[in-house]
């Protein structure tokens, strides 16, 4: 049986993943569908492994682990899906020593689709860990800590993209991947897109930072009714670009609808991504079958050795598109852009900051008396008033959900608790789109976005997500976070859980 682990950490290999989106039903005749493509790639041999989504779209469907165990025994290696939006890090600790016991090793941790509809009605949003903590507690348990005594041996994957149009989401992308680096990832996938320079971007800053990180190329094949839904920003994080959009809709009007011009973009796209640099692609599209997949590869290797002639056809992106790297002819340099300079005085800012150093730096003149001050109302059984008062003030503003574990300092005095739709304490999902939350697209800001923006006009914005944030202590809840924190019950108190280094970048 292939080895995905063996194959993506040996510098000459071109690692090939396909990705499976199983369906609701476990005895369906998609399912059987399924199974017979896994068949025909483990015949084929040049698929390493398959991923095998976790409730895409938060909707739900047969679960990775399932999937994954009849995908092992048809001789293929696997990759599950680790989503962090329905599970809590009980349950999570629970299915990854199952995960290890079936030998599924080889992990993709993220976030998470924001859940879709279930059972009468919207599910609850769990998100009770971010990627990054996710990380840090399965490295914990491939130490043996906190955990089975022998440890376990998951090979983590994460996600990254490079496709964002914004400034302050391309870094603050860049920033979590350095954090995701630091917390114990070994691999990472991109997003989907349709630009060469984006793509070599994401490879130039895990070089320039010295990540270590081996990369797959997302190569996502979309028809016309999946490239209508990203062209309509319904597919979070994935954006269609206006050129691309009309070429399609120009292609579909061959006989074969055009499937066979994308199938070619495609060829071009694996060829142009292994002669950037890329350690393999990770191939995936709606309704493609065996033939389609051997026409992809089989193309791919032709132009491969020709592969800067093939650039003219991945330059799809929208022309004010934040590059993090200058350019050099179809491709980047390797200078980085210039940060935003433009600085604005924040009377908000200025003023929760100039408190909480007053107050709460040890550093503060009157750190002392508050701690005197909050021990002695604890002690005076005076704490729910206080408690009760204290989240008046922070709810009128900062529209505080009185979680007893408060972050407030760490994002420039926005809440991520009722900012994020995600609640994520250590960067930002991948799902925003021009700065807009991937949950309420159009109403409502992305909460890292409005942080950085906060920041960089006071020139502080390299602070952001530089210092990785324990998840927050939900026996803390409705209580007061001030108790908390002189009382060293808070999030502040445990950063050793993380057992990272800090992120660089």
């Amino acid at each position: 049986m292939p080895n995905f682990r063996a194959s993506l950490t040996d510098p000459d290999e071109f690692t090939l993943t396909f990705e499976l989106v199983p369906g609701r039903g476990s005895r369906s005749a998609r399912h059987d569908r399924i199974k017979g493509l896994v068949t025909d790639l483990a015949r084929d041999g040049r698929i390493c492994a398959l991923s095998v989504t976790d409730n895409a779209g938060g909707h739900a469907m047969l679960a990775p682990e399932v999937v994954g165990q009849e995908i092992m025994a048809a001789g293929l290696d696997v990759i599950s899906h680790f989503s962090c939006k329905d599970k809590n890090r009980n349950k999570m600790e629970s299915l990854l020593l199952g995960l290890n016991r079936t030998g599924l090793s080889n992990l993709l941790v993220i976030s998470g689709d924001y859940p879709g509809k279930g059972y009468c009605g919207g599910p609850k949003p769990v998100f009770d860990l971010d990627s990054v903590q996710a990380l840090a507690m399965i490295k914990q348990l491939n130490q043996g800590r906190g955990g089975p005594e022998e440890g376990t041996d998951f090979f983590m994957g994460v996600a990254v993209s490079p496709f964002k149009t914004l400034e302050a989401e391309q870094r603050l992308q860049y920033r979590k991947l350095s954090a995701k680096a630091g917390a114990g990832a070994h691999y990472g996938i991109t997003q989907l897109g349709f630009d060469a320079r984006k793509y070599q971007e994401a490879l130039l800053y895990v070089e320039t930072r010295g990540l270590n990180l081996p990369l797959l190329a997302n190569v996502f094949i979309p028809n016309l009714t999946v490239a209508r839904l990203m062209r309509a920003g319904q597919i979070p994080g994935c954006l269609m670009p206006e050129s691309l959009w009309q070429l399609m809709v120009k292609e579909a009007q061959g006989a074969d609808q055009g499937r066979q011009a994308r199938l070619l973009r495609g060829a071009r796209q694996l060829a142009i991504l292994q002669g950037l640099g890329y350690s393999g692609a990770h191939i995936g599209g709606p309704g493609l079958a065996m033939t389609d997949l051997d026409f992809l590869l089989t193309k791919a290797a032709q132009l491969r050795p020709n592969w800067q002639e093939q650039l003219d056809h991945l330059n799809h992106w929208p022309a004010n598109t934040f590059y993090f790297f200058g350019q050099e002819g179809e491709l980047n340099s390797h200078e980085e852009k210039a940060k935003g300079t433009e600085k604005k005085f924040s009377p908000v800012y200025r003023a929760n900051s100039c408190f909480h150093e007053l107050f709460f730096s040890p550093r503060g003149p009157l750190y002392n008396l508050s701690r005197q001050t909050c021990s002695f109302l604890e002690k005076s059984g005076l704490s729910k008033p206080f408690g009760a008062l204290e989240h008046l003030g922070k709810f009128l503003l900062f529209a505080c959900r009185n979680c007893g574990d408060c972050t407030l300092s760490h994002f420039a005095y926005h809440c991520p608790q009722s900012g994020c739709a995600k609640y994520l304490l250590n960067g930002p999902c991948g799902g925003s789109q021009n700065g807009w939350c991937e949950v309420h697209p159009g109403k409502k800001k992305c909460h890292y976005v409005k942080a950085y923006n906060r920041l960089q006009g006071v020139g502080r914005e390299e602070s952001l997500g530089r210092e990785f944030v324990p998840p927050r202590n939900w026996q803390l809840n409705n209580s007061s976070s001030w108790l908390n924190y002189f009382a060293g019950r808070d999030n502040s108190q445990s950063r050793p859980c993380q057992g990272s280094a800090p992120p660089k970048g």
